[in-house]
């Protein structure tokens, strides 16, 4: 089977914060196992984290605290703009926006042609 690459596209910030979640996951914790329980889905992690230590120059400043914090703040601010209940920096909305449930491996366009 021939491999077809997939890109994901993130803006700046979010690949900073993902990249420090991921880099709390796997290197400062030990969760990852907690967490992904199947090994197979191991991979693609340390692809996505390996090519965020090659990319993000944010990474190795020593303001690295500061800026992962303003970060999180713009990615909080964009996400929750609609947010009617205004809350303290570091502090969810109660009406966080829920993302689409897709139930997967069941009968639905998916993308793919009716004809198929």
């Amino acid at each position: 089977m021939d491999e077809e690459a997939i890109t994901i596209r993130l803006t700046r910030d979010q690949a900073f914060v993902l990249s420090d979640w991921l880099y709390r996951v796997m290197f400062k914790s030990d969760d990852l196992e907690k967490i992904v329980h199947d090994r197979a889905v191991w991979s693609p992690i340390y692809a996505i984290s390996g090519t965020f230590d090659k990319t993000l120059s944010e990474i190795f400043m020593p303001d690295y605290g500061p800026r992962l914090e303003a970060a999180k703040e713009r990615l909080r601010v964009d996400l929750y703009s609609g947010a009617e209940e205004p809350t303290a920096p570091g502090q969810e909305p109660t009406g966080a926006p829920q993302a689409p449930q897709i139930e997967r491996g069941t009968a639905g366009n998916h993308g793919k042609s009716d004809r198929e």
